[in-house]
């Protein structure tokens, strides 16, 4: 017998994806909308097809398995997933309101760990004992990790481009960045889809693990990843205007070179982290790649102070996550 919170959780967390893709559309078409090659509209959608065109080829879902292992099975109720979905969903609205590119990846991972540790402490037992430290810890470390691996792979691109097109007529050379950054952007989205949709597939799989309606993660139903991926398409369909603006304009100008460069970098940066089933943001990766691109020209180029107001909100998320997952688990507790 299926449970109405079962029910409840599923719609939440596809909802929680449908939010992740309009709060996290910026990353794929921040740049290809800067440089002015896609009008809004058309680059939402040019995203959101490429977004579902992951699920056709990212089948290992080694990112939703990281994800579900976050909080150890014991610890592991439909409450405490409610609550972390809940703390997601919060911070994401509230850094999406006020156009700050937050990491939707680290927000849910933060929930659902924070509600897991209040889990454990109402259970008398220590709330650390309640997390995965290893997976955290290396989810942690790519908070770094990420921005800077797609920061040194954008510069070593863009010196590249830059040598190979340095004697072509520059109206030429426009025009071929500009079908260049149509592939990139295409790239990214794809790699951005085959990233995020997982994490959400993660968590429901956990849920239908933990009311026993599937044995293990190995016989997650087909309905899962196709519900996820349709759902991030749809959001960013949706948009996430405020935050493309900073992505886009605020970090530093991007020409469709430096487009090129910083998306084909972002999408290598997941690709190699999807690889190894690293959970990443791609909030941060394509943010290190647009800051990349900006030295290569000089290091006054990149707007220093939106980097590090940047740099807070990423170091936030997870803890303040938590701390909602927390709250939210404890409201739970009490009131049942």
């Amino acid at each position: 017998m299926i449970s109405t919170l079962l029910i409840v959780v599923v719609v939440l967390a596809i909802a929680f994806d449908y939010i992740n893709g309009f709060h996290d559309a910026a990353n794929s078409i921040a740049t290809v909308v800067s440089t002015k090659v896609l009008t809004p509209f058309m680059a939402v959608l040019w995203a959101a097809i490429w977004n579902f065109a992951a699920y056709f080829y990212f089948t290992d879902h080694k990112v939703a398995n990281t994800i579900a292992k976050t909080v150890l099975e014991e610890y592991i109720t439909l409450e405490v997933i409610f609550a972390g979905l809940v703390a997601a969903i919060s911070w994401n609205l509230f850094t999406w309101y006020y156009g700050i590119p937050s990491s939707s990846s680290h927000t849910l991972i933060g929930g659902f760990a924070g509600s897991g540790m209040a889990y454990a402490w109402f259970m008398g037992a220590n709330p650390v004992t309640a997390v995965n430290q290893s997976a955290i810890l290396k989810i942690a470390s790519f908070i770094v990790l990420a921005p800077v691996i797609g920061m040194i792979i954008s510069v070593i691109i863009t010196l590249i481009i830059m040598n190979i097109a340095k004697k072509a007529r520059p109206a030429t050379a426009e025009k071929w960045f500009k079908v260049g950054q149509l592939i990139s952007s295409a790239g990214l989205s794809f790699a951005h889809g085959g990233n995020d949709a997982q994490k959400v597939m993660g968590i429901i799989a956990t849920a239908l693990i933990a009311e026993q309606v599937i044995p293990d993660f190995e016989a997650m139903p087909a309905w899962v990843p196709l519900s996820c991926y349709a759902a991030i398409a749809a959001g960013t369909m949706s948009g996430g205007w405020k935050i493309v603006k900073t992505m886009g304009t605020k970090i530093t100008k991007v020409t469709p070179l430096e487009g090129v460069a910083a998306e084909t970098a972002g999408a290598a940066t997941l690709g190699i982290t999807e690889h190894f089933g690293i959970p990443v943001s791609t909030t941060h990766t394509i943010t290190g790649s647009i800051i990349g691109v900006g030295v290569v020209k000089r290091v006054s180029a990149v707007r220093w102070g939106v980097t590090i107001s940047l740099l807070w909100a990423w170091i936030l998320t997870i803890p303040v996550s938590a701390i909602l997952g927390g709250i939210t688990l404890a409201v739970i507790h009490f009131i049942l």
